[in-house]
């Protein structure tokens, strides 16, 4: 390793490795932080006095904290480790900017902590998933300028002709989410802490729900999917199981999501057209998105048996199979029929959980446990015992959650439209309101063993962090390389 010295008496050139072990450990804190926020909400939406007359502890305030720090403080900050740490060992090469590196990384931290402080205490632009104000957006930018110099630097500057398709899927998420900033982001300022939407009405809820389900799209979906294919072949050995299908999966998902945005507003004043378009795509985007999955799961053939053993493997298989659940249930709540049983209950947040815990949560735990290890110098985490009740403690968490939420949805829906032979409602609201108690009692119950799961996570990662060192990672020559073998899976690198 850095010990040893090349031909000249000088150490081999190494991965720059330092920012990558930044963004994982930043990964695992605001994970612990971001799902505790989600179970004090969810201990409020069960009991409202636990609000405590506090206004910056109150629901409308501390929701858009636990989505901001879950999508991206945790999501985030996993994203930023792979895609540094996957495209330094599939182009063969170190980060491109270093120091751009390390601005990318004090940036990302810099506007979570702003967004910490800024939402509970009600400074908010009110737009889904972009609630920050536009002081904070600007740094955004900013920051997500320099990570695309970094990510797109080292791809340009790579020691191997390929560019593996987990790169692929990195640099389409970053270049998406910069598109949708920018557009949904324009903003016309008032002071340093207001500002109003550049659009208005009609166009303005177009403009945002283009952005919100994309943000879903390419933020949550395209950049996992870069994590799904480096590190389920590494982590089980094996090439993926078709080269030719991740390409295929990887221009119609890019191309169909961009268009799925209007099945948010099904029932409103936007066109019928443009609900009817969205719909469609939503429909299409079906079989893109198992062609995926399908491509996933069956990388493990001949090595199923590898699952008996291996925990991290049983995270990346698990969060595929939530992966392939999500995207059949998104498609069937776009229709229209079925949307207007669905829209406004908690089946959509049941929907939504599936994938953020199913399979983002899931897939970034996995993708961690593979990583923090080597970047320590070890070969596995303090305790594999506690990945496996990790594993089984958030498994179960999520199923308790999403069929909670799952049936007081459709109990919602079925009571909200309920009427009378004259055409009176049958219920009141509150009387709806009453009966979803217990389903929110299992929610908060599921909430916790997801946390508790998280927790334990964190204990492993520093007992990891502490009896390890981080050394550099000496560069493979390229003779040392499989022919091969990164197109089929990266298992080499």
């Amino acid at each position: 390793m850095s010990g040893v010295l090349s031909k000249e008496g000088m150490a081999p050139p190494s991965y720059d490795d330092g920012v990558v072990r930044a963004f994982a450990l930043a990964s695992v804190l605001w994970g612990v932080v971001g799902m505790l926020v989600g179970v004090i909400i969810a201990a409020q939406l069960t009991w409202p006095e636990l609000n405590f007359g506090i206004p910056w502890l109150s629901y409308g305030r501390l929701r858009p904290l636990h989505t901001n720090a879950v999508i991206f403080a945790f999501g985030g900050c996993a994203l930023m480790a792979t895609a540094f740490h996957v495209v330094q060992r599939t182009c063969h090469t170190r980060l491109f900017a270093p120091k751009l590196a390390w601005f990318t990384f004090w940036g990302w931290q810099a506007v979570i902590v702003l967004a910490a402080i800024t939402l509970p205490l009600g400074i908010t632009s009110g737009k889904e998933y972009a609630e920050l104000e536009w002081p904070i957006d600007i740094l955004i930018t900013l920051v997500w300028v320099s990570y695309a110099i970094v990510f797109f630097g080292s791809v340009g500057i790579r020691k191997v002709r390929h560019i593996y398709v987990a790169n692929w899927f990195f640099g389409a998420f970053i270049i998406a989410v910069a598109l949708l900033h920018l557009v949904n982001s324009a903003e016309i300022p008032v002071s340093l802490t207001k500002s109003y939407s550049a659009y208005a009405g009609v166009q303005d809820a177009m403009v945002q729900w283009w952005y919100g389900h994309n943000a879903v799209g390419f933020f949550l979906t395209a950049g996992f999917l870069g994590m799904m294919y480096y590190y389920i072949p590494k982590q089980a050995n094996r090439p993926v199981y078709s080269y030719r299908l991740s390409i295929v999966h990887f221009w119609a998902l890019i191309f169909t999501y961009m268009w799925a945005g209007p099945h948010h507003l099904h029932y409103t004043a936007l066109p019928d057209w443009a609900q009817s378009v969205g719909m469609l795509f939503s429909l299409v985007l079906l079989a893109p998105s198992w062609g995926g999955m399908i491509n996933g799961v069956m990388t493990l053939s001949g090595a199923w048996h590898k699952l008996r053993d291996d925990p991290i493997l049983k995270f990346l298989i698990v969060a595929l199979s939530f992966y392939g659940m999500s995207t059949f249930e998104g498609p069937m709540m776009s229709i229209k029929t079925v949307n207007a049983l669905s829209h406004y209950t908690d089946w959509t947040i049941g929907h939504v959980h599936s994938g953020a815990l199913g399979w983002v949560g899931l897939i970034s735990m996995g993708a961690l446990y593979h990583l923090i290890p080597r970047m320590w110098g070890r070969t596995a985490m303090y305790s594999t015992r506690a990945i496996e009740l990790h594993f089984w403690i958030a498994t179960v968490g999520i199923v308790l959650y999403i069929a909670a939420m799952w049936i007081a949805g459709v109990m919602q829906g079925l009571m909200w439209r309920a009427v009378n032979p004259d055409g009176t409602l049958v219920y009141t609201f509150v009387e709806s309101v009453k009966a979803t108690f217990p389903f929110y009692v299992v929610r908060l119950l599921g909430g916790l063993l997801y946390l508790s799961g998280m927790c334990l996570m964190a204990w492993n990662v520093v007992m990891t962090v502490r009896v390890g060192s981080a050394r550099p990672q000496p560069i493979p020559s390229l003779n040392d390389v499989p022919v091969g073998a990164v197109p089929a899976g990266a298992v080499a690198a």
